[in-house]
């Protein structure tokens, strides 16, 4: 028994020679949803603590993202997510891939799909109450519905 936990911890101090790159890709502000939505600053809150860290450029990593095998979980994570949606490249999508984006948030906040319940805990900000949930989804709709308006002229 001695000799597999010795094995595990010199795997685990081997992993850590492995970190994860935590570089963001730049930001363009003209690109990010929050600006050409022209977001109310509560709402603007509410996507930013709740959805940025893995469907943004702005991801702020906790401190666990320097300690594998953690760091490697939450960077494919992030990647996923940025995949999925990537608010900060929001202006780049055509408007029917953005009113669809706006309905799978929609979708996903109404069958609590996200946030995540791993990332809610360690990062308590990002718990959305029932009454948040329905003004966030609120505001999805009301933007979808606007983006659609527009690609109807």
């Amino acid at each position: 028994m001695k000799k597999v936990l010795i094995v595990f911890l010199v795997a685990f101090i081997i992993i850590q020679f492995f970190p994860i790159d935590k570089t963001n890709p730049p930001v363009n502000k003209g690109m990010d949803f929050l600006t050409i939505k022209k977001t109310p600053p509560e709402i603007a809150k509410m996507i930013n603590a709740s959805c940025y860290d893995c469907h943004s450029n702005e991801t702020r990593y906790p401190w666990y993202a320097d300690i594998a095998p953690s760091s490697w979980f939450l960077q494919n994570h992030i990647k996923e997510g940025r995949k999925h949606l990537n608010f900060s490249i929001f202006a780049t999508y055509e408007p029917k891939r953005q009113a669809h984006k706006l309905q799978e948030c929609i979708e996903m906040i109404k069958k609590d799909e996200m946030p995540l319940e791993s990332y809610i805990v360690g990062h308590s900000d990002a718990r959305l109450t029932p009454e948040q949930k329905q003004e966030l989804i609120k505001y999805f709709k009301k933007i979808k519905e606007d983006t659609e308006r527009a690609m109807a002229f």
